[in-house]
């Protein structure tokens, strides 16, 4: 089988992955549910999650009522994340390219241009906010350097996370696969550290009421629901390579406890330690608890941002394809990686400027519930996950570019998240969270009301394409069917 846009052969699990944006065919899909359970927990154990359970804290909020609201609002927010994950296990594409079915071909262009430069910042930030964290773990361990060391370890860093990106799946998969088990049994030591050392405040909580309620929405805003929601539209894009011979049950499984175990782990540990007083400046985090565990700290800190970015930098590359342009995906991933190169450069020289665009970052997220709003509306409850795989690859035309119900029920879901958004910049403050005292449901309005309007507007205007797409069997029309051009 030959990747029609990229022209190379797309070679068994240990070679180089050569796909593009068309279905993967059944023999090429060999993942197994502990590979995108190391998949997930990889890209989630993340330094800024510590610094975002220590957010609970840092709003008043006590550990018990921090560690409350992490665990339900990631139950629910995992959940959805493996709902997700089962639409790649089902039909074998890519999640930008199944958003063809709720926007139609050419309406799917909007969400995919944000999936495609997002992930250039988030690599920046990603890496950028470990570096003063390797920094403190390097002097722990008696390495003084200068801004010279942390450019060489930021270089090092970006090289090796954009080359496995580029070289796809397989590589990521191997990747996670032999590290993940090391890097689990170091955050183990380390967890048992901060419960020995440092002196976990409990109860303590500042904020009681009304401002009680509002931190609570932000924080399940953060790292409760809105985490979970944040990788959306990166889930199909690898469970697209599981077995299809594996159980739906087994699938969820596997993906689900991959985002929920370490978001409510590292969300924990950054919170008791915060507790302590240690504050929420990840340098401070590190040395109040590790300091004596510098060498396995730093080996986490440099596995977090490279698990995370492969993720990210891989599904840019097939967001790009999903726009109907046609290059290598390998060639797009190492342009993802120039870019966000490029921005990380720009934050080493002015952190001020870093912290402004990781706050505009974590702002535009907002968009994100809206769509998958939609999706799930129109895969679960529209089609009811019978998916005709080959009509999502036909050649554009007028009647399948658009469909108006999904492209207005996202505008209407979009405005609802924005009213009741409490972001960290002023445009990203909606008026209704502002009226609340901050209180900020954006991921819920945005979901809810992206869903119920394109049920509603489905019904009222439906869509060709939304017929063409139905199976008429249980099961989805065999990948091996579809056409492999886009």
């Amino acid at each position: 089988m030959v990747d029609r846009q990229t022209q190379l052969p797309a070679q068994d699990e240990a070679g180089f992955d050569a796909h593009g944006i068309e279905p993967v065919p059944v023999a090429h899909r060999t993942s197994s549910p502990f590979d995108q359970f190391w998949i997930w927990t990889g890209a989630n154990i993340a330094p800024i999650n510590w610094v975002l359970g220590a957010l609970g804290i840092q709003l008043g909020l006590s550990l018990l009522q921090t560690l409350a609201i992490v665990v339900i609002g990631n139950l629910l927010g995992a959940a959805l994340f493996a709902a997700f994950c089962l639409m790649g296990h089902r039909t074998g594409v890519p999640q930008m390219v199944l958003g063809r079915l709720a926007f139609g071909r050419r309406g799917a262009y909007l969400p995919a241009l944000a999936q495609v430069l997002m992930p250039m910042g988030w690599v920046a930030v990603n890496t950028w906010i470990v570096l003063d964290l390797c920094m403190a773990a390097l002097d722990r361990m008696g390495i003084a350097g200068g801004v010279e060391l942390k450019y060489a370890i930021a270089a090092s860093v970006m090289l090796l996370q954009v080359a496995i990106a580029a070289w796809g799946f397989n590589a990521s998969k191997v990747f996670e696969r032999y590290t993940m088990p090391f890097i689990l049994l170091i955050m183990a030591v380390m967890t048992a550290l901060a419960f020995l050392r440092v002196d976990i405040k409990w109860s303590a909580a500042t904020v009681t009421g009304m401002p009680a309620f509002a931190a609570a929405t932000q924080l399940m805003t953060a790292i409760g629901i809105g985490w979970g929601i944040s990788w959306l539209t990166y889930a199909s894009d690898y469970t697209r390579f599981s077995r299809p011979s594996l159980s739906a049950a087994k699938v969820f499984r596997a993906t689900f406890l991959g985002m929920f175990l370490p978001t409510v782990w590292l969300a924990f540990l950054g919170a008791a330690i915060a507790s302590a007083g240690a504050g929420s400046d990840p340098s401070k985090l590190i040395i109040a608890a590790f300091g004596a565990m510098a060498l396995p700290v730093l080996l986490v800190l440099i596995h977090g941002p490279i698990a995370t970015n492969i993720v990210v930098i891989y599904s840019a590359a097939l967001s790009f394809l999903a726009l109907d342009l046609r290059r290598p995906r390998w060639m797009i991933s190492v342009a993802s990686g120039l870019v966000a190169s490029v921005i990380l450069y720009a934050f080493l020289q002015s952190g001020d400027f870093a912290h402004a665009f990781d706050n505009f970052m974590v702002a535009l997220i907002v968009w994100i519930s809206p769509w998958a709003g939609v999706t799930l509306a129109d895969f679960y409850l529209v089609r009811r996950g019978r998916i005709d795989v080959a009509s999502l690859y036909r050649p554009s035309d007028r009647r399948r570019d658009f469909n108006w119900a999904g492209l207005v029920a996202f505008a209407a879901g979009l405005l609802a998240a924005w009213v009741f958004q409490m972001g960290t910049i002023p445009a990203m403050q909606g008026p209704l969270a502002l009226a609340t005292g901050g209180v900020d449901l954006s991921w819920l309005t945005g979901i809810t009301v992206s869903a119920s309007s394109y049920l509603v507007l489905h019904r009222l205007v439906g869509h060709p394409l939304a017929r063409e797409c139905q199976a008429p069997a249980a099961d989805q029309v065999p990948v091996e069917a579809a056409p492999t051009s886009s």
